[in-house]
């Protein structure tokens, strides 16, 4: 698995509408990109943090063909209105090295 994160500076009086406009991105340019896994937004819980953008794909090969292709070009072609909102960012790229996924816990009452 290959994961790239994208951390954004969103000042708080932006947050609402930069939330809807990326949303409205990821299910317009995402779901039938190949290789692509699951992408998350993250949303800060406290002001001075980022959102952070998670984009999990199978292999890098398949994140590198997301990143040439008309998909990306055109999503961030319409990102204007959302980087009007952003005023840092930073990309960063993982390979996967684990997973814990627990079963859920239930408490009886």
């Amino acid at each position: 698995m290959f994961i790239a994160t994208n951390r954004l500076f969103v000042p708080a009086e932006r947050a609402e509408e930069f939330e809807a406009h990326f949303r409205s991105n990821m299910r317009t340019f995402l779901p039938g990109v190949p290789g692509l896994l699951r992408s998350t937004l993250l949303k800060p819980t406290k002001e001075d943090q980022p959102y952070v953008s998670v984009n999990e794909f199978e292999s890098e090969e398949h994140f590198r063909a997301w990143v040439a292709s008309d998909s990306f070009r055109e999503a961030h072609k319409r990102n204007r209105g959302i980087a009007r909102h952003v005023t840092g960012n930073a990309v960063e790229t993982f390979q996967h090295a684990e997973d814990l996924v627990l079963p859920q816990q239930r408490v009886e009452q």
